[in-house]
């Protein structure tokens, strides 16, 4: 049952002048005498109104841009022809990066997930072991455990339902979302753990024999460096031996799973439903697509692209893109499916030929 009044879960903090926003983009006016208009908010060309600016950054867009009620625009300076009457352009290099970077100034609490409960400090409800360590400035929600000897550390959220394990190490401002776990984990400054994340848990490891599966004992840590963003319902399983580990700068999706002793790179990206087996290595700013594969102890060098839905089986050099499964260089794998096509057609084109002389004897 809907109330009188939607609930709107994020606000702008405040209007901006179009000069204002020229200078935090490096954007240039058109007509300068529009630099004293505000901007109220930031929408889709479809959906924006009169006080709302959005952005146009491709030939693909222009119809809607055609269409748009926005009264600013950030564009190219190539598509200035096709901007409407009634609609401000706001000329830039980069379109998308300047409207992210005015959604990020318009709505900074959206960056990090807050305390659900709505308050800070410890609250009732939370269980903190005497012999945790939290810096002033830590927020811990209801229904929270802290275990003996962790550490939390100065504007740090440990929201409803997660838990710190025993000498666990959390830096500041980071924030632990809502029904996360971490155990056997340090983390560094600035991390953000959406709900459900499950860091330092087992690996995956046993050794088959006559009476069954014996299981490998995994004593290894997890170490997430400073600035690292994991996606909710995400596993990154501790080090067998060594510890498996995270770079600083890299952002991981919802539902990807990292196995014992992975080293990943800084600065990466890793998208939804990727699993990368153990002792696997991402250099640094490693871009792996959707429901990626890596196979246990390959190596995948630094600026290395993989397409989504790929298997990597083989070392990958850096600063290539490779996809297809099993993995290869882009090139060839479209070389690959090109021929795969010509093969099916031609032997459809046989089974019509063949069909006709049965009808046609």
């Amino acid at each position: 049952m809907q109330s009188a009044a939607d609930p709107i879960f994020h606000r702008p903090v405040r209007s901006f002048s179009l000069e204002e926003l020229c200078a935090l983009v490096g954007g240039q006016l058109t007509d300068p005498l529009q630099g004293a208009r505000q901007i109220m908010d930031v929408a889709s060309l479809e959906d924006a109104g009169p006080g709302d600016i959005s952005y146009m950054d491709g030939a693909r867009f222009v119809p809607a841009l055609s269409q748009t009620r926005a009264g600013f625009c950030l564009i190219g300076e190539r598509f200035l022809g096709s901007v409407p009457a009634g609609v401000v352009p706001v000329v830039v290099k980069r379109p998308h990066a300047a409207f992210v970077t005015i959604s990020r100034a318009l709505y900074p609490a959206s960056l990090r997930p807050a305390s659900v409960f709505g308050q800070s400090g410890v609250a009732a409800g939370a269980v903190v072991h005497p012999q945790a360590r939290l810096e002033d400035g830590v927020t811990v929600d209801p229904g929270a455990v802290i275990g003996p000897g962790a550490e939390v550390g100065a504007g740090s959220i440990v929201a409803a339902g997660a838990v710190i394990g025993p000498g666990v190490r959390i830096g500041r401002d980071c924030t632990i979302g809502v029904g996360a776990s971490v155990l056997h984990a340090l983390l560094g400054d600035r991390v953000v753990l959406h709900p459900g994340v499950r860091i330092g848990q087992d690996g995956f490891g046993y050794v088959g024999g006559a009476g069954g599966h014996a299981k490998v004992p995994q004593i290894g840590r997890v170490i997430v460096q400073n600035d690292v963003e994991i996606g909710a319902s995400t596993t990154v399983d501790r080090g067998g031996l060594r510890d498996t580990v995270i770079g600083e700068g890299t952002k991981i999706d919802n539902l990807v799973q990292i196995a014992h002793n992975v080293v990943i790179g800084r600065h990466c990206v890793i998208v939804s439903q990727t699993g990368i087996a153990g002792s696997a290595t991402l250099g640094d700013f490693v871009v792996l697509g959707g429901q990626v594969g890596v196979i246990g102890h390959v190596r995948i060098g630094d600026g290395a692209k993989i397409a989504a839905t790929s298997n990597v089986k083989d070392d990958v050099p850096p600063g290539v893109e490779w996809g297809g499964s099993p993995a290869q260089p882009m090139r060839d794998w479209f070389r690959e499916v090109m021929a795969i096509q010509r093969l099916a057609r031609a032997d459809r084109g046989a089974g019509r030929s063949a069909d006709e002389g049965r009808k046609n004897p």
